[in-house]
């Protein structure tokens, strides 16, 4: 049984960055351990039982500089059992053991053996380890501009379970450029990491073990084909508040809920001004009232409190149902500007923030047309394909290393699917829209509008871009610098783990196209 709790009770916490256990010549070095602890995420529930890197939740931020290689040892000291239901049925998990993990730092460019790779897994102190494991330390070279990166589990099948768990946390990564502009920073850039859990009356986290309107004959426990948490959770606490300066201050926002979007909105006359997306800063600050937020996004958004002293504003969530008195969720936060403004605020909000050369400027080696498509299993449960492929099929993308392609995604289902590809940071080309139903019944595409520009705040460099339904949206990627078999997938955890997600491999001839 779950409780209403009491909203904007607990402050903030603040996200501060990991001392490196040592810097050497070849870069930082971190040993980060995931345990499981204890946690209060409301004031008025008991602590709840988490997984996490160094026992936090988020884990532990860290702060790299570009060009000065991180080197992590991912450590796995947790228990055999897991916190939440684990579906055995799919992907062959009932050959494997329970908990496994393996961490995919998310918008790095590294090689294949530091990516993450679902099959790469291994169990508490390396006792077991999958088929393509191959280093206990992974090497982030940082050799890209400044941005905020997130880091995660990415464990075959059971991704959506350890991330719920807790095991998730922010990477920054800065650049000179990005220094020399003078953006709100210090005590003024502060890292929001939102997602939503739901929780027992005795503090617990509740996922459930099957659909609402589950069959007799699935398999117990069942995967759900979505979930989406009754509770939104901001850096650790539940509905939380932060007291603030009248001045601009800089948000480095992370959705790293499951299945949850947001449009983000504040209660106000107050705009943001967004900056950056999931690849750094976009060519100019872009004024937006609503910012919609899927799945792995990120977004840098200054936020100018100087005319609002005194004033209580909500940060909402527009996706939020207010018909229903029982929804929670349209609520995100709440900013009281009630602190004295300490010094004169003398940060900047240039009106050029950087260069994105345009990829349309480099020859196109091809244009890959990839389908998101919706099937059921034996069992009648939704079952969503990547070009209607399966995770263990054969690999189909291949682009040549230094290559660069347009993978045009066709969204045949119903709803949005936030698509992400390992490796590469990417630029979104157009959205067209198709008739959906005459799709369904002759399997022909027919447009019913031009193509359209991809929003203005998502102009920039991005590795996690929503594909709206009965649209074919199309981006453009320079398959670089590394070769090897990386990954694409939905970021909708539970579709990500039964089976929206395909290996690639970026084929380097020189090296003749090995794995790792």
């Amino acid at each position: 049984m779950r409780r209403k709790l009491e909203k904007f009770v607990d402050p903030l916490p603040n996200l501060q960055p990991l001392k490196p256990d040592k810097k050497t010549g070849d870069g930082v070095h971190y040993e980060i351990t995931m345990k499981q602890f204890k946690r209060k995420l409301h004031r008025d529930l008991p602590a709840t039982t988490l997984w996490g890197y160094n026992g936090q939740f988020p884990g532990p931020m860290i702060e790299a500089n570009r060009d000065e290689p991180v080197h992590v040892a991912w450590l796995n000291q947790l228990p055999n059992k897991h916190l939440l239901p684990v579906d055995v049925s799919i992907h062959g998990l009932e050959q494997l053991p329970i908990v496994r993990t393996v961490v995919h730092l998310h918008g790095i460019e590294t090689k294949a053996d530091s990516d993450g790779h679902p099959e790469a897994w291994y169990t508490n102190n390396f006792q077991e380890t999958g088929p393509v494991f191959s280093r206990e330390t992974f090497t982030y070279p940082n050799h890209q501009r400044g941005s905020l990166l997130w880091y995660h589990d990415h464990a075959m099948g059971i991704t959506r379970l350890n991330v719920y768990a807790g095991l998730a946390g922010m990477y920054i990564l800065r650049d000179e450029h990005e220094k020399s502009l003078n953006l709100p920073a210090g005590d003024y850039e502060i890292p929001l990491m939102i997602t939503d859990r739901s929780l027992n009356a005795d503090g617990s986290l509740f996922y459930p073990s099957q659909p609402d309107d589950a069959a007799k004959n699935l398999p117990n426990p069942s995967i759900l084909p979505a979930y989406n948490g009754d509770t939104i959770i901001v850096n650790g606490k539940a509905w939380p508040f932060l007291e603030v300066e009248p001045r601009k201050y800089r948000f480095r926002i992370l959705n790293a809920s499951n299945t949850r979007s947001y449009q983000l909105q504040l209660d106000s006359n107050i705009n943001f001004q967004q900056i950056g997306s999931d690849g750094g800063l976009l060519r100019h600050p872009v004024e937006i009232e609503k910012i919609g937020f899927q799945p792995a996004e990120r977004i840098d958004v200054i936020i100018d409190f100087s005319k609002a002293a005194g004033q209580s504003i909500l940060l909402k969530n527009d996706l939020g149902p207010d018909a229903d008195p029982n929804d929670d969720t349209g609520d995100i936060m709440q900013f009281r500007v009630t602190k004295s403004l300490k010094n004169k605020d003398r940060s900047h909000l240039p009106q050029t923030l950087s260069v994105i050369p345009s990829l349309k400027q480099n020859d196109i080696s091809g244009i890959r047309y990839l389908k998101l498509v919706g099937s059921a299993d034996e069992f009648d449960r939704p079952l969503l394909l990547l070009n209607n492929k399966h995770w263990h099929d054969p690999i189909t993308e291949n682009p040549q290393l230094g290559t660069t392609e347009i993978w045009a995604f066709t969204n045949t289902t119903n709803f949005s699917h936030p698509i992400h590809i390992h490796l590469v940071q990417f630029q979104v080309l157009e959205h067209q829209p198709f008739d959906l139903e005459q799709y369904n019944q002759d399997g022909k595409i027919i447009f019913t509008g031009p193509p359209e520009a991809p929003a203005a705040n998502h102009r920039g460099w991005k590795d996690t871009i929503e594909v709206p339904a009965a649209t074919i949206t199309r981006v453009i990627a320079k398959f670089a610098p590394y070769s090897g078999e990386f990954v694409w997938h939905c970021h909708i955890l539970e579709h990500e783990d039964y089976d929206m997600m395909r290996p690639y491999m970026v084929a380097d001839d020189d090296k003749n196209n090995t794995k790792f």
